[in-house]
């Protein structure tokens, strides 16, 4: 499945729910998938569940403040946005 794909599909599943929930609940409903996420990684159990719902949360909120995440992601397409490399080169002091 292509990145704009993706991004569509989770707005025909949960748009219309997430829209009457508004943003602020929304990111908070993402804030607590990652939570679930980090769960997971200590215990290695659901982690392909968990990095899915987390990619949904956050195509989901790049939809509701009009972000196309297939655009965004291009960013990277280069290398580093940063220093142009790939690998990265910049020092690991600098990223953050």
């Amino acid at each position: 499945m292509e990145i704009r794909e993706f991004q569509k599909l989770i707005k025909d599943i949960y748009y219309e729910k997430d829209m009457e929930r508004e943003l602020r609940a929304t990111f908070t409903w993402f804030i607590e998938e990652i939570g679930e996420l980090a769960r997971a990684m200590r215990t290695n159990k659901g982690l392909e569940e968990e990095f899915a719902d987390v990619s949904a949360w956050l195509f989901q909120l790049a939809t509701f403040v009009g972000i196309d995440m297939e655009s965004a992601f291009a960013r990277y397409k280069d290398g580093c946005p940063k220093c142009g490399k790939l690998p990265c080169t910049c020092n690991p002091c600098d990223k953050v």
